[in-house]
């Protein structure tokens, strides 16, 4: 229809840029207005797309993990010993930096699911789990293979999970006296000291 109303931007043209402001304004400036603004369509439009900001977040939080998904899928499937490709993991677990986009939205949605109904909380759970299926799969392959002590794979995952998610929040939120270096030394001390060491 010649001279009709402009064609709304795909969903993954919203959530990119959603996370590139983010990264270069900070999540306090992510408005359904703004976000609007960028990407030429009203902020009721965008309503009518995802009906909430919080599921806005939820749904560039998605977007974010399917590329670090795609992304850790690559790392732990090349031709490495099994430590090579779990110092992969974490390295791609850890924040780059304080504001790092992708920590930053998941603080802002672990915040929001206090409040979140069961289908947000299933899809954060969808999150999370791939992350914990991913690791419990890598640390199996390294006892089978002799690479690692005997260790409860599911366990030390939940183990190492939790510490890495403490150590990314410093990084995230810029704590001082943390920085990304630091926290990659004590988590490779601790999996040596987990993995490695002699029962």
């Amino acid at each position: 229809m010649a001279g009709g109303r402009r064609q709304a931007p795909p969903r993954d043209e919203v959530l990119v840029a959603a996370m590139e402001m983010i990264a270069e304004r900070g999540l306090e400036k992510l408005t359904m207005a703004a976000l609007g603004r960028e990407v030429g369509m009203s902020s009721g439009h965008l309503l009518y797309y995802f009906h909430s900001k919080d599921e806005l977040l939820l749904q560039a939080l998605e977007w974010s993990e399917g590329r670090l998904g795609a992304e850790r899928g690559r790392l732990l499937t090349r031709l490495a010993s099994a430590r090579e490709r779990l110092d992969a993991y974490v390295d791609l677990y850890v924040p780059e930096g304080h504001r790092d986009p992708h920590w930053t939205l998941w603080l802002e949605v672990w915040n929001r699911s206090q409040n979140a109904d069961d289908d947000a909380r299933d899809r954060q759970a969808a999150i999370e789990g791939a992350w914990h299926r991913d690791l419990v799969a890598l640390l199996a392959e390294g006892v089978s293979r002799g690479e690692f002590r005997p260790v409860d794979p599911d366990r030390f995952a939940a183990r190492l999970r939790a510490l890495l998610d403490g150590f990314s929040i410093h990084v995230a939120i810029g704590l001082r006296g943390t920085d990304r270096a630091q926290i990659l030394r004590h988590v490779r001390e601790f999996l040596d000291d987990g993995l490695l060491a002699d029962s």
